[in-house]
Order: C-alpha cells, then sequence, then structure tokens
C-alpha cells in the first residue's frame, strides 16, 4: 500500500538497527536513530557486515547543546545522512537557531491532508484564533491532546498561550511527553534543569510551558515509555497517563503535549498495525480525547512559495496567530482528517527573521538586543538570558546562538530581571552581565 508519509523513517531506522535505546536521548521522539558504519577495511575480508553507528550515544557526553551542534554539523558537511539532520535540527531548535532548525531538517514531514476532504474556502469558512476556540471548545471535554513538531519551537507557542485558559475551565494536569521521571523536585522547584527530561526541554518555549504550568497550578505528568517497538511505546504511554491520573483521580482533565502522531485517534500515521497513545489513553479512561493537530500546517520554508496545502490556506485565510476555521453554517471547527484529529491549526508563516516574530508570544515577551561583546571574540557562542534567581543548569528564559562575531540579535524575554551570559561550547561562561525587562 502506499506510503502516506516520510515521518516515521527514524522508527523504522531505529528498529532495524538497534535492539535497545539510550535512555538519555530517546525523549527526543526519536526511535533509536542511527545510520550505518562501514567495518574498518583490516576486518572486511572476514566480515561483509556492517555495524550500527549510534548517533544519540556519541552525542550523550558532550558538555552541552553547542558541541553537540559541532559534533553533528561535522557529520552532515561530510555528505548526506538523514539520521545527523534531524539530530542537527533539533539542537539548533534547542540553541535558538529556529530558521536553522527549520532548514537542516532533512524533507517535509507534513502529512498530505485525504484528497477526499477539501480544502476550506472563505465562502463557507472563517478563520479565528486558535487560543480562544481551542479553550471553549474544551470546556466539554476532559482529554485535550496537542502535537508537536520536535524541531520545530512554533509549534510550542499555542500550548503555552492555552495553560491559563484550560486551568480556568478546570484542567490540572499536563503531560508533557518530554518530561523524564527523575527529577521529584521538579514540581517544588518550579523549573526544569538539564536532567528533567530530553534535550527538547533545553529549548526555550519548551522550558517556558513546564514553569508556567508549575506557576499556574498543574499537576506535570511525565508519561514516555522506554518500550523497544513503537506499538509497545504507544501502549507504555497511555499506560503511564492512566496510572498517574485517571487511576487515581477518575474525573480528572488533562492536557496532554505530544509529538506527532501520538494524538491520533485512528492508526495509519504510525503504521497500520500501532495504536496511537491516544486511542489507547480513551479506552483505559472511557474518555474521548478532544485532538487537536497543529504540525501539518505549518511553515517549513520561510519566505519562499509553499505550492501545498499549506501554502494555499495561508493565501486564503493569511492567518497571523495561531488559527483554527470554523464553519459559517454550522459552526464546527475544520479538521482536514476528522477520524484521526478534531481541529486543525493553521500557524502563521515564520517569516525570514533568524529572530521570528511569533516569539514575542502574542506580545508577552518584549525583544531586547543582544551582541558578541559576552564572547570575548569565543565563536561560536551561546548568549542566554537566565531569570534572575534561577541557576545556570535552569532552562534558559530565551537564548540565541552567534555563529560569528561583531554579531547583534534579539532575545525575547516577560518583564523581570534577567542574568545574560555567554557560554561556549565546553560549558565556560565567558562573560554576564544583568537586565531588566519593565513592563510596557
Amino acid at each position: 500500500m502506499p506510503i502516506r508519509t516520510a515521518r516515521w523513517l527514524p522508527f523504522t531506522l531505529g528498529h532495524s538497527c538497534m535492539s535497545t535505546r539510550s535512555a538519555a536521548l530517546l525523549l527526543l521522539g526519536i526511535l533509536m536513530l542511527c545510520q550505518p558504519t562501514r567495518v574498518p577495511a583490516q576486518s572486511r575480508a572476514s566480515s561483509a557486515t556492517t555495524r550500527p553507528r549510534d548517533l544519540l550515544a556519541e552525542l550523550k557526553p558532550l558538555p552541552n547543546d553547542l558541541a553537540r551542534y559541532q559534533y553533528l554539523l561535522t557529520i552532515t558537511s561530510t555528505g548526506e545522512n538523514t539520521t545527523a539532520r534531524q539530530l542537527l535540527a533539533s539542537v539548533e531548535d534547542q540553541l535558538g537557531l529556529y530558521d536553522g532548525a527549520i532548514a537542516a531538517f532533512p524533507f517535509d514531514n507534513r502529512i498530505v491532508p485525504p484528497p477526499k476532504i477539501p480544502l476550506p474556502t472563505p465562502v463557507d469558512w472563517r478563520a479565528e484564533n486558535a487560543v480562544a476556540a481551542i479553550a471553549a471548545q474544551a470546556n466539554r471535554h476532559r482529554i485535550v491532546m496537542i502535537n508537536e513538531a520536535h524541531h520545530d519551537a512554533h509549534t510550542r507557542e499555542l500550548t503555552l498561550l492555552l495553560l491559563p485558559k484550560l486551568y480556568a475551565e478546570g484542567f490540572r494536569y499536563l503531560a508533557i511527553e518530554a518530561l523524564g521521571s527523575n527529577d521529584p523536585g521538579l514540581m517544588k522547584r518550579g523549573y526544569a534543569i538539564n536532567g528533567s527530561g530530553s534535550e527538547y526541554l533545553h529549548e526555550p518555549v519548551y522550558g517556558e510551558i513546564v514553569r508556567q504550568a508549575i506557576r499556574i497550578g498543574y499537576t506535570l505528568v511525565p508519561y514516555d515509555s522506554d518500550a523497544p517497538t513503537a506499538s509497545g511505546r504507544e501502549a507504555g504511554q497511555a499506560r503511564n497517563i492512566y496510572r498517574q491520573v485517571f487511576a487515581k483521580d477518575p474525573r480528572a482533565k488533562l492536557l496532554v503535549h505530544a509529538g506527532y502522531a501520538h494524538i491520533d485517534k485512528a492508526p495509519g500515521n504510525l503504521g497500520d498495525n500501532v495504536q496511537p497513545m491516544a486511542v489507547q489513553l480513551a479506552r483505559l479512561a472511557g474518555v474521548e480525547p478532544l485532538s487537536i493537530n497543529q504540525t501539518q500546517f505549518r511553515d517549513i520554508a520561510p519566505g519562499k512559495p509553499d505550492p501545498g496545502a499549506y501554502g494555499v490556506l495561508v493565501e486564503r485565510f493569511h492567518p497571523l496567530q495561531p488559527t483554527v476555521l470554523r464553519n459559517r453554517q454550522s459552526g464546527a471547527l475544520w479538521s482536514s482528517d476528522p477520524a484521526r484529529h478534531d481541529i486543525s491549526v493553521i500557524l502563521p508563516s515564520a517569516g525570514t527573521d533568524s529572530r521570528p516574530h511569533w516569539l514575542s508570544l502574542d506580545g508577552k515577551r518584549q525583544p531586547r538586543l543582544v551582541n558578541t561583546d559576552l564572547c570575548h571574540a569565543h565563536i561560536p557562542c551561546i548568549v542566554e538570558a537566565h531569570y534572575a534567581d534561577e541557576p545556570d543548569t535552569a532552562t534558559a528564559a530565551d537564548r540565541y546562538t552567534f555563529l560569528h562575531d561583531d554579531e547583534q540579535n534579539m532575545l525575547y524575554l516577560y518583564p523581570g530581571r534577567y542574568r545574560v551570559r555567554a557560554v561556549d561550547a565546553k560549558g565556560q561562561t565567558l562573560g554576564s552581565r544583568t537586565l531588566s525587562v519593565d513592563e510596557h
């Protein structure tokens, strides 16, 4: 049968080349990514096989995200390596190089809408703010699921903006795929640190989801599974959520932030025989989730024409914020694939700036100029802002990585006091200063 999407290629690679997973980086949402490496010449006479190259294991001992970036850049510069390019895109996302992350990802992993579902037109549909529309829809549900593309932080904005809205609707639990179960001090501390979960949490917007959820009053739920197969992982995720939430609090209201097709309400995108986590959790809890897909209609080539469905929808509806479409007659919200998702979200174009405009987070954060002065000619270097009362090991409030000397760019920050520091690939602080951001 025809393949619907290239998205799940990494899972296939993982199952064919490794039998166990690297726990430290598995939560990157890529099941045992690896690339074959040739046996040394002196061994080929006795063996014509190849041995797998475990890039995750190679990256694990490196001191920080910048060191991982440099390591992966060396691999990708020597030739095509799809696995390394996917990992590179994720690391660039964590380093605040959002435009580079989108450019580095090696293929278009947006699922093509089913041809039997016509794309909406303004005659029959009107654009609405996704935050307000989803919050209103959520009050009739006890489970809301939102997905993300792991290398595209733009797919975290909506979840962050929904946190206070859904809390007001009675949601008290937030399940986060990237969280690990080995940080018992997280809820009391109030923010993620390097050991709180996968490297995804190093990305500032993801860190802000954790920080603000705790501040608002959510109980955070780590739920990823270390099962070695896709089927086992989906089942394990569902059981972990059920055990921590509904087994203890049967009337709970839960928000789930997950990757890609974990939120699908029908099989197919993970393989025809794989029941997604959403399906299995619904069965365990006896609650049908509200499934929101925002990975399908997003910008993957900022500044360039998009000939596909995303380009058509942007041209028709001109979204300036996360947007949903409401039918003018029935009032229903549009889904491109109703069997799997209840609502499709259209994200606005990221634009051509290296620091995209959406980083203001609906105008709540203000841009502040930073440059390479703190790097003291040590390039590349990360310039990151930490909340004044949080340590350097906490996820930064925002960060940007300078790849060339004598440059400047913007950090986007909420009002408050910050410690801005520059860091090299060894994790050493090159310089620091304080910064205050006043209310508008």
